[in-house]
């Protein structure tokens, strides 16, 4: 269990997701950043925090290198229309941290895997309670009619 306070929700980003190598989307889509943001500042961050860290690995050690690298203002969240899903692109501390010197609390790559990984893992939890408690549109997505038959 990680005991610290629920940080603030991130701002989100302009960007087009299809920049990050872990997702791809219609790059044309509305992304609905604007009202994932409300999402996120009327309870939907807070909600998804405390149970992240209730379960997480994540030291508050560790948790200290995130803050004090500022990874939180670095998530991403997206409406991904064409999957009918909440899209998300984590934050992490890059493969080459040790040549970099990027906190000096950073000794090992167990400490960097923990921490990308339950960044990965906060960033899915947020993901979940946006679509389970917050969001109520339809994805406007419709197949084309001319799809195979596998049934």
């Amino acid at each position: 269990m990680l005991d610290v306070p629920v940080p603030a929700p991130p701002s989100l980003p302009t960007v087009d997701p299809n920049q990050y190598d872990d997702a791809q989307v219609a790059a044309d889509a509305d992304f609905k950043r604007a009202e994932l943001e409300e999402f996120l500042e009327a309870g939907a961050w807070a909600g998804a925090f405390e149970a992240w860290a209730a379960e997480t690995p994540v030291t508050e050690a560790q948790w200290e290198i995130v803050l004090d690298l500022d990874l939180l203002s670095h998530f991403d969240f997206f409406w991904d229309d064409f999957a009918d899903r909440v899209g998300y692109h984590a934050p992490g501390i890059p493969e080459d941290w040790k040549e970099r010197e990027l906190h000096p609390e950073l000794t090992s790559w167990g400490e960097v895997s923990s921490i990308n990984a339950g960044l990965t893992e906060l960033g899915q939890d947020v993901c979940d309670v946006l679509k389970d408690d917050y969001i109520d549109w339809e994805s406007e997505y419709e197949a084309p009619d001319d799809l195979p038959d596998f049934g």
